[in-house]
């Protein structure tokens, strides 16, 4: 193994054939074996494996299946490709130890991951993920790092069956099918295909699909995130069939991306803080909310409105997933379009927050536009923007020294008042909300820099001026 494994905010990842292979993916298999087989985890001495729809994926988890067999301990295979939310609130339903998802998430084609998750349904955390790179490693440096017992028998499952029957509790079904929305659904060619379609389909609601055969190619797309550099094909067909909303998930659908009537994509910043409204005004739950430092500050005015903590983390859901239990939040976000909810599992579902969302207009009665008007009435406006930078790893170094020796002090016309190194390098510019962070990806070779301003000229101004103090180049 020429490259050390090392997992980043969600899990392990690469390029399918170069590092992503079938002796690393045995490696990280036989890594979990050994935590499970040293009594380190709770639940029930068993793992869970699933896969999305990606080149190889299923391959790729019977390798693990069989590993992880081979050292005596009972095995679960997904018996379809499936989503990472059924799979990760089947982890927690049966009380699996631990789970493994062969999945990219959104990244292109070329790529493909390995996810962690343990018993309560979320992401490991970080001393059990160092506990694994350690395993791997030690495990890379012998001649023979797999045991010769007799294998454990490996039992199939539909994660459906569990996971619909349980989303279904979980929201008002009856006041979607009734609400009499035109909907279009993108399932961005992923594993998310059909799930959102069959639980909004009714005889007054119009459903609408786009991308919805499996590709692994992902076609005409850079990679299957729900941003909106994706998403034309889901805003014109919008507009094309007059429908309310459009929807669409990422390639293991634990992510949600929107449009409005108009065709506009909504941040997700927006959508959280719409959720999180949802859960506070119509719903009238009261409970703390959690976000990820590179989340909009909406939700810490909805706190102080509503009269309910807010806490923030690092990014990634293996920061956020331990505050959410241990707080006992209602919701969780981060800007990458991810929440969950308490009633589910401490884990991004973008189909459960699809529904939720179609919730929230049916309810109220409200389209997307009037739901962000009553949201502003009650937090003012803001707008938010991001940049990723291609990078070189040896540039990622020479930047971090540079923004600790020279400290920045102001942004384009904004005065710097804080500073906060929790997760990068994230700015207070004034009093009513405008920040900017400067942050490393955990999964990509790519810097990111986030604006938040009151309104688009000042955010896309002060991105422009931080590229242009870094001496980068935005694409």
């Amino acid at each position: 193994m020429n490259v050390p494994i090392k997992f980043g905010t969600e899990g392990w990842r690469g390029i399918i054939a170069d590092d992503f292979t079938f002796d690393n993916v045995r490696l990280c298999s036989q890594g979990v074996a050994e935590l499970v087989n040293s009594n380190k985890l709770e639940g029930n001495k068993s793992v869970l494996i699933g896969y999305d729809t990606r080149f190889g994926s299923q391959s790729f988890a019977e390798v693990a299946a069989e590993t992880i067999a081979r050292n005596g301990i009972p095995v679960y295979l997904s018996n379809k490709p499936a989503p990472t939310p059924a799979l990760s609130f089947n982890t927690k339903y049966n009380n699996h130890q631990a789970a493994i998802i062969i999945t990219a998430s959104h990244n292109s084609y070329k790529w493909n991951g390995f996810k962690l998750k343990l018993a309560y349904g979320g992401p490991a955390n970080t001393k059990i993920i160092t506990d694994l790179e350690t395993q791997i490693d030690n495990l890379s440096k012998k001649e023979n790092p797999f045991p010769n017992k007799r294998n454990s028998k490996i039992e199939y499952f539909n994660p459906d069956e569990t996971y619909l029957p349980h989303i279904k509790k979980l929201v008002s079904i009856d006041s979607i099918l009734n609400a009499r929305l035109s909907i279009v659904i993108d399932a961005m060619w992923g594993v998310g295909s059909g799930y959102l379609s069959s639980l909004c389909s009714g005889n007054l609601n119009k459903i609408t699909e786009i991308r919805s055969k499996h590709d692994p190619m992902f076609p005409n797309i850079e990679q299957p995130e729900p941003v909106e550099k994706n998403l034309s094909k889901l805003q014109q067909e919008v507009i094309n069939t007059s429908s309310e909303i459009g929807l669409a998930n990422d390639g293991d659908a634990d992510r949600l991306g929107v449009v409005n009537k108009n065709g506009a994509y909504i941040s997700s910043l927006q959508i959280f803080a719409l959720l999180c409204m949802h859960q506070l005004e119509f719903l009238g739950n009261r409970a703390p909310i959690v976000k990820s430092i590179t989340m909009t500050n909406m939700i810490d005015k909805l706190g102080k409105y509503y009269n309910v903590p807010v806490f923030s983390t690092s990014v990634g859901f293996k920061n956020i997933a331990p505050i959410m239990v241990s707080k006992n939040a209602m919701a969780a976000g981060e800007e990458s379009g991810g929440y969950a909810f308490n009633n589910n599992m401490p884990e991004r579902d973008g189909i459960l927050s699809g529904l939720l969302l179609l919730e929230m207009m049916a309810v109220s009665g409200k389209n997307l536009s009037e739901l962000i008007e009553l949201l502003e009435s009650k937090v003012g406006t803001h707008h938010y923007d991001r940049l990723d930078i291609k990078i070189q790893n040896d540039q990622k170094d020479k930047l971090i020294a540079n923004l600790i020796s020279s400290p920045i002090t102001s942004i384009g016309n904004k005065k710097v008042l804080a500073r906060d190194t929790t997760d990068g390098f994230k700015y207070t510019l004034d009093n009513e909300g405008s920040w900017l962070l400067i942050r490393f990806s955990g999964t990509e070779p790519l810097l990111r820099i986030y604006a938040e301003c009151q309104n688009q000229e000042d955010t896309q101004n002060t991105l422009n001026s931080m590229a242009k103090i870094m001496g980068i180049h935005s694409n």
